[in-house]
Parts: C-alpha cells; structure tokens; sequence
C-alpha cells in the first residue's frame, strides 16, 4: 500500500513539474500578399503559425503564433500531451489505492 501511495505522489509531483500548458495543434500556413504577379502568389513566401483548439462548447478558435514565440508554444503543446499521458497512470494508482484499503 505504501508503495502505491508512493508511486501517487510521484506521478503527482511530476504532474505539477510539467508547467504550463495548452491544449490545441499548431499548423503552419503560406503566407502571400495581395499582389497577383508577384512571386508569393506561386511560391510560399512566409511560413505563418496558428494554434487551433476547441472550447468547452466544441467552438474552433484559432490563435496567431508568432515566429520567435513558436517554440515556447510548441513546449507547451508538449507538456499538455505529457499531462494527458500522467492522468490515466494517477487514477489507475488511486483506484488501487482505494482497493487496498486506503
């Protein structure tokens, strides 16, 4: 039981050490001006970053990323990922808990 208890507070600790989180995807998309001879028209000219994620009413909304703040969104994207593996592991821990008495 105490291992168990253990094994709980483990997981829990690295729950709260995963900081911040979003949930959502990041996509990329063509940049192009309005020009229509102008090369951006053909070719990719500037790579733009957007998150998308739905609310709790299942609404899409999509959020700007900019360039030099990509990473610290993709970071975050990964911590939400971490977080929803760590979820399953706590409850299937507490519910083994809970079985043994606890």
């Amino acid at each position: 039981m105490q291992h168990l208890i253990e094994r709980r507070e483990a997981l829990l600790k690295r729950l709260v050490a995963g900081g911040n989180f979003v949930k959502g995807s990041i996509t990329s998309v063509c940049g192009t001006c309005a020009r229509s001879r102008c090369t951006c028209a053909k070719t990719c000219a500037t790579m733009a970053f957007r998150l998308t994620y739905k609310d709790t009413r299942q609404k899409t909304h999509i959020v700007y990323i900019p360039r030099n703040r990509l990473a610290q969104m993709q970071r975050r994207v990964a911590n939400y990922a971490r977080m929803r593996a760590l979820i399953p592991q706590i409850i299937d821990t507490n519910i083994a808990i809970f079985k043994g008495g606890g």
